[in-house]
């Protein structure tokens, strides 16, 4: 089975670089400067689970794909996916897969229109890793999971291949029956923490040392009452744990979305706060909530980011 993996990034570079490790047929599809960068260095990993030192992984440049490929795996930003999806499109033959790993939805929609909704399956992942100035990748936590599954929901013949190849690979690997709920769920915590967090500019600990547990919990619930109207209302177990990682006293965790923001770069606006504000009941996205005021704080960042850069 070959592996299209959509850049080295901090996603890319790590389950890709896990998949070459156990031996699978991975190729990179880059940009000129990474991939001069993996020329130099390799793909380097530093990990919890052990480092990785890949020199020269095979990889190829957007106009040198050379016919389809069995899986893409694209993990691209939100606001990069028209560009990203311009570059693999090559790589999609009649019985290639896509196996997106975003945040939120609106990818989903985005991938079926341009590729049929037979080509795009479900995914996730779970794990905090980023870039240093070097371009080594580095997993910052204890967690490195990835599931993917039909989004129609149930088992198939292409889940099982895909299945076959990850076993092995050092990362959790999990064929989900159920990933359309597994999203909504990531999604109602990713739009949670990323709202309040960027909304107040302050780690979770410090808004609950501030009294805050209320506006964490509200903007919570009003993420889980959205996803509900859309038939995807969290279980118990994902409520429970959302809950506790929200208001957890001394915490220092902020989402990637606030990091973002405090150094000047691209948010993800739209596709992760502001597409679920426009999947509420009627009447929801336009009323005041902490959820919306997120979303108005987030556009204004933009904004200002946009009106500096000109």
């Amino acid at each position: 089975m070959r592996f299209l993996v959509v850049g080295a990034g901090a996603l890319g570079g790590y389950f890709g670089g896990r998949l070459l490790e156990a031996g699978r047929d991975v190729t990179f599809l880059l940009r000129p400067r990474r991939a001069a960068q993996l020329a130099k260095t390799g793909l380097v990993v530093q990990s919890p689970f052990g480092n990785l030192q890949l020199p020269a992984p095979r990889h190829v440049l957007a106009d040198g794909i050379d016919g389809p490929y069995d899986v893409v795996i694209a993990g691209s930003k939100a606001y990069d996916l028209e560009s990203t999806m311009d570059s693999f499109a090559p790589a999609v033959g009649p019985n290639t897969v896509i196996l997106p790993l975003l945040n939120g939805m609106k990818h989903i929609d985005s991938l079926v229109a341009r590729f049929g909704e037979d080509k795009v399956l479900g995914g996730l992942c779970m794990i905090s890793a980023t870039l240093d100035d070097e371009g080594r990748v580095l997993h910052l936590n204890d967690t490195h999971g990835l599931s993917y599954g039909e989004r129609a929901g149930g088992r198939s013949a292409r889940i099982d291949a895909i299945a076959a190849q990850f076993a092995g690979a050092r990362f959790d690997g999990n064929a989900s029956e159920t990933i359309s709920q597994d999203m909504w769920e990531k999604w109602v915590f990713i739009a949670s923490a990323a709202g309040l967090t960027s909304l107040m500019r302050a780690s979770i600990g410090d808004i609950m040392a501030a009294g805050g547990e209320d506006v964490a919990l509200s903007i919570f619930g009003e993420c889980c009452a959205i996803a509900e109207h859309n038939g995807f209302a969290p279980r118990p177990a994902a409520v429970q744990r959302g809950r506790a990682i929200m208001t957890a006293a001394g915490s220092p965790m902020t989402a990637s979305m606030y990091k973002d923001i405090v150094r000047g770069a691209p948010v993800e606006a739209d596709h992760i706060v502001g597409d679920l504000l426009g999947r509420a009941a009627p009447g929801h996205a336009a009323a005041p909530s902490v959820l919306r005021t997120a979303y108005v704080h987030l556009k204004a960042y933009e904004a200002q980011r946009a009106r500096t850069a000109g």
